[in-house]
């Protein structure tokens, strides 16, 4: 008889092979700098090289250890790197691309984490050299905070990001990009272009504009009544107040590059809105009841696929 042996439980497991070989991020505020934690602890690439056009941010990079290698000089940063990824709000993709194309590798990925895609798309996607791969990309996960510091490497875990190839992209390319995100924890699924922009102008773009809109309509008011306000403010009241504390500059990028689709469901909000309005002047008590249902039910609906 074969003599039985026990298995060695000591024997660590066997460690994912990386998903590219060099990484290089630009720009490394909130979703930058937890890409570079989760693809440093998922070991999803072999070397990561960050990259920022503000010196404070280089040094704070480097101060962290959350890159392998930090570089100013984009064109230093991509060279020899097989996916470079931009992480800087979509208003200065176009002119960081240009900076960074004629220095990219020939079969390299260059894919982004933007909030607009048509946009991207449009000031991206002609500058892209031939052999290069874009696979345009829009993790649906962040904070109000910014900065290199804000990071944390399990940001993208259950959460959903949007990989948004424009037609014809190499599917090869698609798939590992794909792959990346799944191993920094996301959902993935692929969408249009514009389908992406209408669905986020509803989901993101929306909530963010009315969250600015009445914390203005608070500051506005007599700094008596302001004051007020502010002390005594409510959950709802302290909800917005968390959202519009995000970043200016992004979310001024945001706005101007996805206007149409923002602006088209402003509209219907707005429409909504004053039915709610006639509904409170009129008594209306079931068109109330009925919204606040509707609230609640897609609450509940948030929670039980853990969106929530």
């Amino acid at each position: 008889m074969p003599e039985l042996t026990t298995p060695d439980t000591n024997t660590p497991e066997a460690v994912a092979e990386p998903i590219f070989q060099r990484l290089v991020l630009i720009g490394l505020g909130l979703i930058g700098s937890s890409v570079a934690r989760a693809a440093r602890e998922t070991g999803a690439a072999a070397e990561i090289v960050a990259c920022d056009a503000s010196e404070a941010v280089c040094t704070r990079v480097a101060e962290l250890g959350i890159a392998d290698r930090v570089e100013a000089d984009p064109a230093l940063a991509v060279a020899s790197a097989d996916c470079v990824m931009l992480c800087v709000p979509v208003g200065a993709l176009a002119d960081v691309a240009a900076v960074i194309a004629p220095h990219l590798a020939p079969g390299a990925i260059l894919t982004d984490v933007g909030s607009t895609k048509i946009s991207v798309v449009r000031d991206v996607g002609p500058v892209v050299p031939a052999g290069v791969h874009f696979v345009p990309a829009h993790p649906l996960a962040g904070t109000e905070f910014s900065g290199p510091d804000a990071g944390f490497a399990t940001l993208f875990q259950g959460r959903y990001c949007l990989v948004v190839p424009p037609a014809g992209t190499d599917a090869a390319a698609v798939a590992r990009v794909v792959a990346l995100w799944e191993r920094l924890g996301a959902m993935v699924e692929e969408m249009e272009p514009a389908h992406h922009d209408r669905v986020l102008a509803v989901v993101s773009h929306l909530p963010h504009l009315l969250a600015f809109t009445i914390c203005g309509t608070a500051d506005d008011l007599a700094d008596e009544t302001r004051q007020e306000v502010l002390r005594f403010a409510a959950s709802g009241f302290r909800d917005f107040t968390r959202i519009a504390a995000s970043d200016p500059v992004m979310w001024r990028d945001i706005f101007l590059n996805n206007r149409e689709a923002l602006l088209e469901m402003l509209a219907r909000f707005t429409e909504d809105a004053q039915a709610m309005a006639r509904a409170i002047r009129w008594g209306d008590a079931g068109y109330i009841e009925d919204r606040v249902l509707r609230g609640r039910k897609i609450r509940r609906s948030l929670i039980e696929i853990k969106q929530a």
